[in-house]
């Protein structure tokens, strides 16, 4: 039977920051909820400087809200310490951001599995090495395993961090601006990918965009302006 419980759950999630020489603090985020299934898909588009990454920050448990709360699998993320915190980010939410961060000394697969160290038993564990390599061929890096980040191309490079950000068999997937270093062809490819995915997965898929072709192709487009999310039509 299907639980009814939300994997992601936001409820009145606000964020102030403190600025020098002001008595009012900047406001980030005003009292946004938001409830995400597992397998669902959003885009969050917006100006620059809206809070964007703010927001996804506080999703990935990066940053901690100035009030609200956070619910990830059904877990109060405000209720965990530090350690408990680092192995959520580690086992259910998977990051890809506009720069690709692989390691350059890494070949491909290495990049791929450097999430598994952190886990007892290290790449080899539960079979890593081998879903790897089997993600690595279904985004068609297959031929390029031992290559290194320098011998490929910008798309390629960030086909191969989607597959980290997959390897631990995240539940969520947070992307922020993963196209907005690629050229159209590369971004769309990748666009379509991640659609691909999160069916395949059945990861929840977060994306912040500046780019509506990309954002049209989740299952619902959210905007964030004023500290708030709405939805586009």
């Amino acid at each position: 039977m299907l639980s009814d419980t939300p994997l992601l759950k936001l409820e009145q999630v606000s964020k102030n920051y403190a600025t020098t020489g002001s008595a009012s603090p900047v406001v980030v985020l005003r009292e946004v909820s938001l409830e995400l299934a597992g397998g669902d898909s959003i885009a969050v588009i917006g100006p620059s400087g809206s809070g964007k990454s703010t927001l996804l920050n506080i999703i990935g448990t990066l940053d901690q809200p100035t009030s609200g709360r956070v619910w990830l699998d059904g877990r109060d993320l405000s209720l965990l310490d530090d350690r408990q915190l680092a192995g959520i980010r580690n086992r259910q939410i998977g990051f890809i951001f506009q720069a690709h961060h692989l390691l350059p000394q890494c070949t491909v697969l290495e990049n791929t599995l450097v999430p598994t160290l952190a886990e007892k038993g290290g790449p080899g564990r539960d079979g890593a090495a081998e879903r790897a390599e089997k993600l690595l061929q279904r985004v068609g890096l297959g031929q390029r395993l031992h290559h290194r980040p320098g011998q490929l191309s910008g798309g390629e490079r960030q086909r191969v961090a989607v597959v980290r950000a997959l390897i631990n068999q995240p539940k969520l997937l947070l992307a922020d601006e993963p196209t907005g270093a690629l050229d159209r062809a590369s971004a769309q490819g990748l666009g379509q990918l991640l659609v691909e995915l999160n069916r395949e997965e059945k990861v929840t898929l977060i994306v912040v965009t500046h780019a509506l072709e990309l954002a049209r192709q989740m299952g619902r487009v959210l905007e964030l302006c004023d500290g708030q999310l709405a939805q586009v039509e």
